[in-house]
């Protein structure tokens, strides 16, 4: 690039400062905060935007997909956890002071008016202070004699204070001697001790001793520079007895029942008592949180999440410590497993039933995402520790059903777009997302919470967004390849429609699997598939002989259920007309003796049902509009559950039942070892056809 002429130099000398000087004035320099009206209209913009897309007014270009299903509910900044610090300090022993000392970082906003009326009051004080300070080491850097008289002045007020108190009691000076835990080692006679004067006496000084002995204990390390611990039997001892006897001892204090309210408790903030317990609570909380994160056993994690749910109720006093249990326990539900999972479950129950719904949507939100990263390789977890999770999901959800269903409706409206952007532009990345666990692990959540809660709460726009849904992954997938995934798709419809009392047709679905076409049908595989736990089926399955029979199986198992669900019906005949057409097309078509057997056996017992329902309903003498009748038609019947239909249905699912338990158990290799005898008739073999081709 040449050199400016000499008007261009002129020109920009004399207009780009002041032009570099409007941008830097019209510069952003600090990100703008959104309001909270926005935040909390997020969700309803999310709906608003899917519902135009459903109208088809935008063009392709304007539809939009969120990229991932965790990224779906964003958190709040009043829901973010602001992090204590680890190194809180520990309680002052002298029974007349009840601050914490030590790092005071981490002020919640409880301690803010009581601090701001202590720094207004001492600020003169600390000023006055630091100009003597400054005085007397000015003195000392001048005068040396100085130096000594301050000495000699300090060794003789020390020799002033111990002849002051050795007229004391010997028993209050054995609790003083003990009280200095800071710089003594704590042995387990110690904490009994102490543990025996606060159940009995509920002596104050020993229980802050024990709350500083036990964060001790929860931050013991070579850093820590308070008491240290002598044994694992003192921390043993420290650790169950603060679990155990802390939240007795603290309603002792408060004198508050065992069943009180998060109300009546906030009500005791400004009186004299809780201002004396709540940094021992607080030191409390803190040390086991501390503890919680740290710990890796499993059971001493569960232990301390169980005595824990005890004093849930105090958090109601600390906002920012809830937020903080919150975001250390979600993880342990998630990962954990067996006991550790269904404490840390019980507990974020806990939180939202008793600390109110204001923290739901932060139990929500941690929960909704842990559980879909835990799907995302559905391959190497437990299926069981999945299916818990999803069901624990499902009650925190209950617990506030208005929020959870609007939650629930933008999460169905994400999971249409996906659907709707991978039918218009046939994008593999859309199609990919669709037959991925984490989408299918999100329908069977809103299937399950649909069925769940449908007599409590109005989940009719959730159930028919949902049904629409389903259809369209189902038909999305109409190749053989797919065949697991369209099992999901009718085992959620007939789920719907059993929890719902809503007819669903299903029937085209199933008997769309049963006339599936194999090109080339070879023999039986030896390798196995679980439907279960795949949503594709490889290639070579689709060329044998157990393809054909697994899609067979599964059309009648689903098909006996959906008859089942409308046997006692009125309307029966009609319903299983077409269904009967296509197996009689089907049996009639295969040449499979086994296949034909069974298909023959469900044509022969849906026919029966159609017979008992038809001679039923021609005796009765109502008409079809008078509704009340025809819901009451066959009641009795139904509930004895007598009929051969009945009974049929009973058998397929045990055999079904009994078909996952064994699949899921893997067959034992055997491996054939060759015997010597064996390997030497070989070699003679060998022998002898050289012999034969030299002689030849």
């Amino acid at each position: 690039m040449g050199k400016l002429g000499k008007k261009a130099r002129k020109f920009a000398k004399k207009n780009l400062p002041s032009v570099l000087k409007q941008r830097r004035k019209n510069k952003i320099v600090f990100k703008k905060r959104p309001s909270k009206k926005d935040k909390n209209d997020g969700a309803v913009k999310e709906v608003v935007k899917t519902a135009e897309l459903s109208n088809g007014r935008n063009s392709d270009k304007e539809v939009t997909v969120t990229t991932s299903f965790d990224a779906l509910f964003s958190e709040d900044d009043d829901t973010m956890v602001l992090y204590d610090s680890d190194s809180d300090g520990y309680l002052s022993e002298d029974p007349s002071c009840g601050d914490l000392v030590g790092n005071d970082d981490d002020v919640t906003l409880e301690d803010a008016e009581h601090k701001r009326t202590l720094s207004v009051n001492n600020q003169k004080v600390y000023e006055e202070l630091a100009a003597q300070k400054k005085l007397l080491d000015k003195l000392k850097k001048k005068d040396k004699k100085f130096v000594k008289f301050l000495e000699s002045y300090k060794k003789g007020e020390i020799s002033e204070n111990q002849e002051m108190y050795s007229d004391e009691d010997d028993d209050q000076m054995e609790l003083d001697d003990t009280t200095t835990t800071k710089y003594k080692v704590l042995t387990s006679s110690v904490i009994s001790k102490w543990s025996k004067l606060v159940t009995e006496d509920h002596n104050e000084p020993a229980l802050i001793n024990l709350i500083n002995a036990y964060r001790a204990a929860c931050h013991f390390g070579p850093e820590e520079t308070g008491p240290t611990i002598q044994d694992s039997e003192t921390f043993c001892n420290v650790y169950t007895f603060m679990l155990s006897e802390a939240d007795n001892i603290f309603r002792v204090l408060l004198k508050i029942p065992i069943n009180c309210k998060k109300e009546t408790l906030l009500e005791l903030k400004n009186t004299s008592r809780w201002k004396k317990v709540q940094p021992m609570i607080k030191s409390y909380f803190r040390s086991t949180l501390f503890l919680l994160k740290q710990v890796t056993d499993s059971e001493i994690l569960a232990f301390s999440i169980t005595r824990f749910r005890a004093s849930i109720v105090f958090f109601a006093a600390f906002p920012s410590l809830l937020n903080r249990l919150i975001q250390i326990i979600v993880p342990l539900w998630a990962t954990g497993g067996g006991t550790l999972s269904v404490s840390s479950s019980l507990i974020l129950q806990d939180v939202v039933s008793v600390c109110g719904s204001n923290h739901f949507d932060a139990c929500f939100i941690k929960t909704y995402k842990a559980y879909i990263s835990r799907c995302r390789n559905i391959e190497t977890v437990d299926t069981k520790h999945i299916e818990f999770l999803r069901d624990s999901f499902i009650n925190l959800c209950s617990l506030d059903l208005e929020k959870s269903s609007n939650k629930a409706l933008v999460s169905i409206q994400q999971l249409t777009n996906i659907l709707k952007h991978a039918r218009q532009q046939e994008n593999k990345e859309a199609i990919k997302k669709i037959y991925s666990w984490q989408y299918v692990q999100c329908i069977d959540i809103w299937v399950l919470f649909i069925s769940a809660n449908v007599n409590e709460c109005d989940v009719q726009s959730l159930l028919y967004a949902m049904i629409q849904l389903i259809n369209g992954v189902a038909c999305l997938f109409p190749g053989p390849k797919y065949l697991p995934l369209r099992i999901r798709c009718v085992q959620w419809l007939n789920k719907l429609s059993s929890s719902c009392g809503v007819f669903i047709p299903v029937a085209s679905l199933i008997l769309d699997m049963v006339e599936y076409k194999v090109n080339k049908e070879g023999g039986k595989s030896r390798k196995r598939v679980k439907l279960a736990s795949d949503l594709k089926l490889p290639k070579f399955w689709l060329k044998s002989q157990n393809f054909v029979e697994q899609c067979v199986n599964s059309a009648i198992e689903l098909l006996v259920v959906h008859f089942f669900q409308w046997s006692y019906h009125i309307s029966f005949p009609e319903l299983a007309v077409i269904p009967l057409i296509r197996l009689k097309k089907f049996y009639e078509r295969s040449t499979v003796e086994s296949l034909k057997r069974v298909v023959k056996r469900l044509m022969d017992m849906v026919e029966q049902n159609v017979e008992f329902v038809q001679k039923k309903r021609d005796d009765v003498a109502f008409s079809p509009k008078d509704h009340e009748s025809v819901e009451q038609f066959l009641q009795f019947e139904k509930g004895t559950l007598n009929t051969p239909f009945t009974q049929y249905y009973k058998s397929i699912i045990e055999k079904a039942a009994s078909k996952t338990s064994t699949s899921l158990k893997e067959p034992e290799k055997v491996k054939r070892k060759k015997t010597q005898n064996a390997g030497g008739d070989a070699d003679a073999n060998i022998k002898g056809k050289k012999r034969r081709v030299v002689e030849t």
